[in-house]
């Protein structure tokens, strides 16, 4: 039997995240989840989502970098633990991959308002690989 080396990866399933995200959803503050839970990506995305929408200074655009890239690098160590090669799909219908998209996208929105320009583009394509639909529902 010979294996079709051009066969598109399976996509990636991060493990259940639930506890955080209900947590966030009973309206625990997002720091008080991302303490609880700082390998899971959910608390540190809402931290930089807060962070984006909450304050537009530098102070607030350098915070929400630095959550949105905590929450990224949080969930490539995940991805990576569950089988992704550096590439592949990771769907946005399953929940438990949704802190990291999100933390990924709020991290290219943060480094478009410091003026990384093509750290921002870079996020945006690598959302948009990750799954179309995740491009969509975070940024229409």
């Amino acid at each position: 039997m010979h294996k079709d080396l051009l066969e598109a990866p399976q996509p990636t399933l991060l493990p259940d995240d639930s506890t955080a995200r209900e947590a966030l959803a009973a309206g625990t503050a997002p720091a008080e989840v991302a303490a609880a839970n700082p390998a899971t990506p959910v608390g540190w995305a809402a931290l930089a989502e807060a962070a984006l929408a909450g304050d537009d200074s530098l102070d607030g655009s350098v915070a929400a970098y630095a959550y949105a890239r905590t929450g990224y690098h949080r969930g490539l160590d995940l991805l990576r633990r569950n089988g992704w090669k550096g590439h592949g799909p990771v769907p946005w219908s399953h929940e438990s991959n949704r802190g990291f998209l999100r933390a990924l996208n709020a991290l290219g929105l943060a480094a478009a308002r410091i003026g990384e320009t093509e750290e921002a583009e870079r996020c945006a394509t690598f959302l948009g690989d990750s799954d179309p639909e995740a491009y969509k529902a975070l940024r229409g």
